[in-house]
C-alpha cells in the first residue's frame, strides 16, 4: 500500500447554491482533512472552479475523484498531483514594525519579492504570492518581529500548456454551447 501524499484536485462545478457544501460533506464523510480549498468563478458563465489539496494515497485519490463525479452539479474533475502545473498561494501578513525595525522588515520583504500594502505607525501589512514554501519561508523570518495577523487564500493551480478542462466544458454543457455560439 502506498503512503498518503498531498494531492491536488481541480473540479469544475455548476455555480449553484449548496455545491460547495456537498463537496465539503463528501470529504467529511470520508474523513479527509482539506489542507487547502479555493473556489472562484471561471470565464464561463455559471461555472466555478475548485482547487482542493488534501492528503490521500493513490487508491483514496481515485475513489475521491470518482465520488466527486457522482455529486450533482459536478462537470469535470482531475487529479493534477503528478501533472506539470503552476501553483500559487496568496498571503496577507500583518507584522509588528516600529521605527527601529521597519527597515529590516522591508529588506526581508524585498528578498521574498513581497509587497507592502499597508503602513501603520507600529505595523506593516505585507502581500506575498508564491508557493507554499515561499510563504512559509517569509513567515519564518518575520516571526521574530511578531506576526499580528495572517490570512492565506489557499492554493490555486493551473496545468501547463494550452489544453485544459475549458475545452471540454463546452461539450459537457450543450445548452450553454448553443447560447455562446449564438452570441
Amino acid at each position: 500500500m502506498d503512503r498518503p501524499i498531498l494531492r491536488t484536485f481541480i473540479a469544475y462545478v455548476e455555480d449553484r447554491p449548496g455545491v460547495l457544501n456537498r463537496v465539503a460533506s463528501l470529504f467529511r464523510r470520508r474523513a479527509y482533512n482539506i489542507e487547502s480549498l479555493s473556489v472562484g468563478r471561471t470565464h464561463i458563465a455559471g461555472v466555478s472552479r475548485l482547487t482542493l489539496v488534501l492528503e490521500a494515497d493513490e487508491d483514496g485519490a481515485r475513489r475521491l475523484e470518482a465520488n466527486l463525479y457522482k455529486l450533482v452539479n459536478t462537470l469535470w474533475v482531475r487529479d493534477v498531483t503528478h501533472t506539470a502545473s503552476v501553483a500559487r498561494d496568496l498571503a496577507l501578513i500583518k507584522v509588528k514594525a516600529d521605527a527601529t525595525t521597519r527597515a529590516q522588515v522591508l529588506q526581508l520583504c524585498e528578498v521574498f519579492r513581497a509587497r507592502t500594502v499597508d503602513v501603520a505607525p507600529e505595523a506593516l501589512t505585507i502581500e506575498i504570492t508564491g508557493t507554499g514554501d515561499k510563504i512559509e519561508g517569509l513567515l519564518d523570518v518575520l516571526r521574530p518581529f511578531g506576526i499580528i495577523e495572517m490570512v492565506r487564500t489557499g492554493m490555486i493551480v493551473m496545468t501547463r500548456g494550452a489544453e485544459e478542462a475549458e475545452a471540454r466544458l463546452d461539450t459537457m454543457l450543450p445548452a450553454r454551447s448553443a447560447e455562446n455560439s449564438a452570441l
